[in-house]
């Protein structure tokens, strides 16, 4: 995982409920030009469990790094809110969009624990 990468899942946290959080999906980055972008999809626990089949709200973040030119170390990020899904249904669609995008490597899959481990211990770089 790269710096850039863990600042990401650190800037994630400080949007979203990391406490909530069940599992991300880390695409790898793309760099075109002077920038870095990037694409997390990241499931989180539903704040009330009244339905039988357990649904996760999920978030797609996205990232933009600019590594070159007048607004070099420039950082965008987003994260929005996209679906309600079972976690199974999240994994389908990560595995659709790489087979669609021809990603030979695999997102990186953190649990819960996991991220909330990386999101605490990287600090965000200074601006």
């Amino acid at each position: 995982m790269t710096e850039t990468q863990e600042r990401f899942l650190h800037d994630i946290a400080t949007r979203l409920p990391a406490e909530r959080v069940v599992e991300v999906h880390l695409f790898a980055p793309i760099r075109q030009g002077g920038t870095e972008s990037g694409v997390a999809v990241v499931a989180l626990e539903p704040a009330t469990s009244e339905s039988v089949e357990q649904r996760h709200t999920v978030y797609t973040a996205h990232y933009r790094h600019t590594l070159k030119g007048l607004d070099r170390g420039k950082w965008e990020m987003s994260v929005v809110d996209e679906a309600d899904a079972p976690l199974l249904t999240v994994d389908v669609v990560v595995r659709g969009v790489q087979r669609r995008a021809g990603e030979t490597d695999e997102a990186i899959r953190l649990d819960g624990d996991e991220f909330r481990a990386m999101a605490r211990f990287t600090a965000a770089p200074a601006a």
